[in-house]
């Protein structure tokens, strides 16, 4: 059994605070966009234009997880606290929104550029573990997203929470979305698919999805939304809407 009492803040440079939170995000572009342009583009076009893309992605992530966080989780609250909207760094961003945001700016990029926006999205799903591996051990750090109450040996008490001792299930996100989805996708990637763009953007969502899905069976709901149909939470029945297309998108590349 574990104690977490961790600080979720990093480092404090005179007034400004710099948060786990904050630098997962930071880190988890910085070395997908490395693995990206040493590891796996191939093509110089591709390579010439992710330089550019960055920057729609990062956008994309922030505007998308923000408001699909608000709009999904906890529009109540921020339609009477509009100024907290901004206060990304506190935390409050939801993968799914940030997904959205992610897809739609690729593809007003693809479009801007005249190219498959899938070309794109399949290199981002390959690296998107990256950032989803160091985010869930931020959440960890920060004792949010916590899991239910357990007497596993390896649980643990979040002393910012309460003393019970719980799943640690921001770890399990953490393997499971991250470094199994990464070694996953990646070895799909170069044995298979690699001249099949689109198959590995739907095998994201299909493996993603499944393990979101399950893995929230250890997690407490949200508290200010709780259970929503058939006792699964928002993240669950989100999670099953994107397996489905996942499906779909799969069923439809391997069709043409």
């Amino acid at each position: 059994m574990f104690i977490n009492n961790f600080d979720p803040i990093a480092l404090n440079f005179f007034s400004l605070e710099i948060r786990w939170y904050s630098l997962s995000y930071i880190f988890g572009i910085v070395f997908a966009w490395i693995y990206c342009k040493k590891f796996l583009i191939k093509d110089e076009k591709i390579l010439n234009l992710f330089d550019d893309l960055i920057s729609y992605i990062i956008i994309g992530i922030i505007l998308g997880g923000r408001l699909g966080y608000i709009i999904f989780y906890n529009f109540s609250y921020y339609s009477k606290n509009l100024l907290e909207v901004f206060m990304i760094w506190e935390g409050g961003m939801s993968f799914h929104g940030g997904l959205l945001g992610v897809i739609f700016a690729v593809y007003i990029f693809s479009k801007k550029n005249n190219i498959s926006s899938f070309l794109f999205l399949d290199l981002i799903s390959m690296t998107a573990p990256i950032g989803i591996f160091l985010g869930r051990i931020a959440n960890f750090i920060n004792s949010e997203l916590y899991g239910k109450e357990t007497d596993l040996f390896w649980s643990v008490k979040f002393e910012r929470i309460d003393n019970t001792f719980r799943h640690p299930s921001q770890i399990y996100e953490a393997l499971f979305e991250g470094i199994i989805l990464f070694i996953l996708l990646n070895y799909v990637f170069r044995k298979f698919l690699y001249k099949s763009p689109g198959v590995i953007s739907a095998l994201f969502l299909i493996f993603y999805s499944n393990f979101r899905f399950f893995i929230e069976f250890t997690r407490e709901p949200d508290i200010q939304i709780g259970y929503i149909l058939f006792n699964l939470t928002l993240g669950q029945i989100l999670s099953f809407l994107f397996l489905m297309f996942g499906l779909f998108l799969f069923y439809k590349k391997n069709e043409s």
